[in-house]
């Protein structure tokens, strides 16, 4: 009995460790989906007529809130299981780029895209003078597979890579991936939505190109709702990542590493991909980092391995410190360097020595803040930092840092 014992106590540390590595809006989903799966499973409840996406009724009842529960709702335990196992390092990905709360505007406006092409498309092909298709108005379309093929558009052009493998069998030009990944799904599985994954890759094509960047809130934005006080507890969580310090225009984030793959679902070899998903034990969440996004995610903790990698990374984090403000290039939330609080401290130290004596007034000067800027803080929150802190650079600094955990 103790043999088994232990391998059971084995069991769920390896998974809270799997869990614990899951950024906070993904996780969120994952069980929130899996709640309301679990739920309409023990209630008997199966009547999705009444919550998926179904054209007719939004245009005859105008049922908007469809868009948005046919995302949240599954139909079968392969279905849910299948969407959110894709979730996980998909969505993973992303929120370490854009942050948590970016992440979650960017599934409510895909959510919606993706429902208004999928009306748009139902509504042409029904109507049309030459050959009518009225079924598509009936189409009953539930599940979140049409905002991960929106993912999958946005992280292969993220990823910059020339080719993808798919399933591991054999690869494909990464222009073409999301719309092989189309075809093979609609031949494996012929109950799946063909327009719903097809709606999918269009708004994903459509975010990655910029034809949503007027919909997409400043970085500005994204900090004031951080700092909300409804957010409080949310923002407090180990596993949330904060946007700030991300592109201020609100847009997708890029990078220019083109020589790596993608840890997505549908990449790679199909047992490495299933082996990714079961917790390993002792396994830092350092040591699953995507190599293409340099830099450790605040939330994540654990400890810390020091290497040539990690000189690198505070070489080239002391030498944006360092640059001007003006040449400064803003950094993703999942690019931030945990071990980076003490190249940033020692920045500050010099900065407040050069500095004048503490100033009686709160009001700061223009060269203070581009000071801080320039070590890679937001102006707008450089400026609450200051006048909180009475003009003491040394203060704003410590509450600046406390703001990014």
């Amino acid at each position: 009995m103790r043999p088994n014992i232990v391998s059971e106590a084995g069991l769920q540390t390896r998974v809270s460790q799997w869990w614990d590595s899951i950024p906070f809006l993904t996780s969120a989903v994952v069980f929130v989906c899996g709640i309301i799966y679990l739920v309409c499973l023990l209630f008997g409840y199966d009547s999705f007529y009444e919550i998926c996406f179904l054209p007719s009724a939004v245009v005859s009842h105008f049922e908007v809130y469809r868009i948005y529960t046919s995302i949240l709702f599954h139909g079968s335990l392969l279905h849910v299981l299948f969407n959110m196992m894709a979730l996980v390092p998909l969505g993973s990905e992303l929120e370490r780029i854009m942050g948590s709360v970016r992440l979650l505007f960017m599934i409510i406006l895909l959510a919606t895209s993706n429902a208004f092409f999928h009306l748009l498309i139902a509504l042409v092909v029904t109507y049309n003078p030459f050959k009518p298709f009225v079924y598509l108005m009936n189409e009953c379309a539930i599940g979140f597979s049409g905002i991960l093929f929106s993912m999958i558009v946005i992280e292969t052009s993220l990823s910059g890579v020339q080719s993808r493998s798919v399933f591991g069998l054999f690869n494909v030009p990464a222009k073409l991936y999301a719309w092989i990944l189309l075809v093979v799904f609609q031949l494996l599985m012929t109950n799946v939505s063909l327009l719903g994954h097809l709606c999918g890759i269009l708004s994903g094509f459509a975010y990655t190109y910029g034809l949503f960047n007027f919909l997409l809130p400043g970085a500005s934005l994204y900090s004031t709702i951080e700092a909300s006080s409804l957010l409080t507890s949310c923002v407090r969580r180990p596993k949330f990542i904060l946007c700030t310090g991300g592109n201020p225009t609100g847009s997708i984030p890029t990078y220019s590493n083109q020589s790596t793959t993608s840890s997505g679902l549908f990449s790679g070899n199909v047992l490495r991909n299933l082996s990714s998903w079961m917790p390993q034990r002792e396994t830092s969440v350092e040591s699953t980092q995507d190599s293409r996004f340099p830099g450790r995610g605040r939330t994540l903790g654990g400890g810390r391995t020091q290497g040539a990698s990690d000189d690198n990374s505070d070489s080239n984090l002391q030498a944006r410190l360092l640059s001007d403000p003006s040449d400064t290039a803003p950094t993703g939330a999942g690019q931030r360097l945990s071990d980076g609080r003490r190249s940033t401290i020692e920045n500050a130290a010099a900065i407040t020595a050069e500095a004048p004596a503490r100033r009686q007034d709160s009001v700061a000067s223009d060269e203070e803040i581009q000071k801080l800027v320039s070590m890679g803080f937001e102006r707008t929150q450089v400026e609450v930092a200051l006048a909180a802190a009475d003009g003491d650079l040394n203060v704003a600094v410590e509450i600046l840092m406390s703001q990014q955990g």
